[in-house]
């Protein structure tokens, strides 16, 4: 099987999101500080509102890693974070450097065969910088275990979307 990879680096291009984050904050100074000088995203753009200061600010890690954020009243909320793909080589750094500016939790393990680091914002956002096990790293039965389940549960030909505990008329 081929290893899939990540398209790495930062782009400016602009181009229709299939999906992105929208974040409120306090200050929106010290967020896009935060993210850009920390976690090495870059600020694509800022809308001015109507009094010049910002309105929004579009943030970029990677091609489809899109933050904005506006100004508002965080609500990062509990049980949810933001989750980025990410290098399983460059975290021990991301985590170095974002440590100065925040708390870190790992890089570690999870039981599911990738390597995490959890950051958070000013703001209270947890987001987490999850890669992939390297390869002799990686945890051979969760994996064949994985594989085994996937194939059981496509093997029914449901309709997509469709729960396999459906019951038919």
């Amino acid at each position: 099987m081929t290893e899939p990879t990540l398209d790495t680096g930062i782009t400016t291009d602009i181009y229709p999101m299939p999906a992105f984050v929208t974040i409120e904050s306090s200050n929106l100074d010290r967020t896009v500080d935060f993210f850009v000088n920390g976690l090495d995203f870059v600020s694509l753009f800022s809308l001015p509102g109507p009094d010049g200061r910002p309105a929004l600010v579009h943030l970029r890690r990677w091609r489809y890693q899109d933050i904005l954020v506006v100004p508002g009243a965080p609500q990062p909320g509990t049980g949810w974070s933001i989750s980025m793909a990410a290098l399983a080589e460059d975290l021990p750094a991301l985590a170095a450097k974002a440590s100065s500016r925040t708390t870190v939790d790992g890089p570690r393990d999870t039981p599911w065969n990738t390597r995490d680091v959890t950051v958070t914002d000013p703001d209270g956002y947890r987001i987490i910088f999850t890669a992939r096990r390297p390869a002799g790293e990686q945890d051979e039965a969760f994996a064949a275990a994985i594989t085994r389940m996937a194939a059981e549960q496509h093997a029914g030909s449901r309709t997509p979307g469709e729960s396999p505990a459906v019951d038919r008329p």
